[in-house]
């Protein structure tokens, strides 16, 4: 079958779920069983009076979670409403216009599907445009630049806002682990960003698919928005799927590999996946913040120790994202092909 997409798919009932989407999904914890994701308070972190202790608290969340939501961000409510609505009106676009983006053969960025990796590879409920937005010249010619203008504009607006709260997030990270600010900064400031905005169809029988493959992010963090309110994003957390319930104006903020590797595994990047739902579609718009692409990934000198070696190898981020997208998702592999030791 050709290409189309899965949004297309459903638009008149299908009578059975087409065999490259079944999977085996894990069952997760019921509403009642299900805490409150943690939530940091920028403001707070910011000022001094409360500096302390919530800083304290900021770390214990990355060493037991690896996932908070943050509010009281700084990044207006109003350009998020907009960004809301012209990511809605861009899957409203016909379908011929959707596919001027496609994924080109052998490339991983543009909108699609799951790029099939493997025989027998299944593929999500989604459909995704993924776009490497940093370094400006990394930009595909064909992608970014031929968006509409007002999505692309609005979504320039909104990555400088992102990337203020990202690197004062990097700040943290590093004032918490006693890492040099300076030694985070030239990782992370202006370093590879990307964007992935997806649609999940409905689903008639949503237990029998997943919308996004479990698996932790590569990144050093990501900042999730939920566009449209319906939710379905979850995290695996002492084994147990949990489902994730947004507060009103707040960003899901989740570390990814990098910043695990960065911790030399202190913190955590956190498993995740999404579901789907039998009567209403969902969209959700992350942005990835990674180093530099000639920067090199690996444990910081100022949390290793005689007693604590290295647990990650070293490599070049640009090996490191090229490794990554040569690996089907499969829960957090990738962390471990990047042990130092490994069987």
């Amino acid at each position: 079958m050709s290409f189309s997409t899965i949004q297309e798919m459903v638009k008149n009932p299908i009578s059975e779920i087409p065999t490259r989407f079944l999977v085996e999904q894990e069952p997760w914890a019921g509403e009642g069983s299900s805490p409150v994701i943690p939530v940091v308070d920028l403001s707070k972190l910011l000022c001094s009076e409360t500096k302390n202790l919530e800083l304290e608290r900021f770390h214990s969340t990355c060493k037991e979670w690896g996932i908070f939501q943050v509010v009281n961000h700084g990044v207006e409510f109003s350009l998020v409403e907009k960004l809301k609505h012209e990511i809605q009106e861009f899957y409203k676009l016909p379908v011929e216009e959707r596919l001027m983006y496609k994924i080109r053969e052998g490339d991983f960025e543009g909108y699609g599907n799951t790029v099939i990796l493997s025989e027998g590879q299944k593929v999500d409920w989604a459909d995704r445009l993924y776009i490497i937005t940093n370094p400006i010249h990394r930009r595909k010619y064909h992608l970014f630049p031929h968006l509409p203008s007002t999505l692309r504009e609005t979504i320039e607006s909104y990555i400088s806002e992102v990337q203020k709260l990202s690197m004062a997030i990097f700040g943290l990270i590093a004032e918490a682990l006693k890492i040099e600010h300076a030694e985070v900064e030239s990782m992370f400031e202006n370093g590879m960003q990307a964007m992935r905005m997806t649609y999940y169809p409905p689903c008639p029988e949503p237990d029998k698919v997943v919308g996004l493959t479990p698996h932790s992010d590569p990144s050093g963090l990501t900042i999730l928005l939920q566009v449209n309110g319906v939710e379905g994003f979850q995290v695996k957390k002492d084994g147990v799927w949990l489902p994730v319930h947004f507060l009103p104006n707040a960003f899901m903020v989740n570390l990814g590999d990098v910043s695990e590797i960065l911790s030399n595994g202190l913190y955590k990047s956190i498993e995740h996946r999404a579901i789907v739902n039998s009567e209403k579609e969902r969209i959700s718009f992350a942005m990835f913040f990674n180093p530099k692409f000639e920067a090199e990934v690996g444990p910081s000198p100022a949390v290793l120790r005689d007693d604590k070696p290295p647990l990650y190898r070293r490599m070049i981020m640009e090996q490191y994202v090229k490794d990554f997208f040569s690996q089907r998702l499969n829960g957090k592999t990738f962390l471990q092909y990047m042990k130092a030791q490994r069987n």
